[in-house]
């Protein structure tokens, strides 16, 4: 029975999503060859206008993920160019960031309740401890935009279904 921690809800969770994301964008990548549609469509494609396009949705949720666990180690995540042009590309965003979190031990994520997390949000500063950090602000905000990013590959015609966001149980 694996023991409920800040290690064990974030790197295995991290990991699992952004894997299956990397799936997902395979089958973007299938779709586009079968259909002759150019990657860039896909890329630049929303759900709304005034939300971020599919490369920003990856983009974000990586960033969220190494975000995450970087802070309940009290550090700062490093930050990535944000140049992807292919999906490709954004796959090779997510292999850098799983790296980065599979190197996150139980060690350094343990007593993170006690690490006070400051983000500016809308330009207001709010603080966290480690916990409410990640169940209230780095999860949801991580899951929203992995959704998303299936969400406009789904309604753009990308043969998805649960279980390519889900992945093997």
């Amino acid at each position: 029975m694996t023991k409920i921690t800040a290690h064990s809800i974030t790197v295995p969770v991290f990991v699992r999503m952004l894997t299956n994301l990397s799936g997902i964008l395979d089958k973007a990548a299938a779709f586009c060859d079968q259909r002759k549609v150019k990657e860039a469509v896909l890329m630049e494609a929303r759900l709304f206008p005034d939300m971020f396009p599919l490369t920003m949705q990856v983009r974000i949720a990586c960033d969220f993920a190494r975000g995450g666990v970087s802070r309940l180690a009290g550090q700062e995540p490093p930050k990535y160019e944000d140049s992807e042009a292919t999906l490709a590309d954004l796959k090779g965003r997510i292999a850098r960031s799983i790296e980065y979190v599979q190197g996150f031990t139980e060690a350094q994520l343990a007593d993170c309740e006690s690490r006070r997390v400051v983000r500016t949000i809308g330009g207001r500063e709010i603080v966290f401890d480690g916990y409410g950090y990640i169940a209230h602000f780095a999860l949801p905000n991580f899951f929203f935009h992995v959704t998303t990013a299936y969400d406009i590959l789904r309604a753009n015609g990308v043969e998805l279904g649960k279980r390519d966001y889900i992945g093997a149980l």
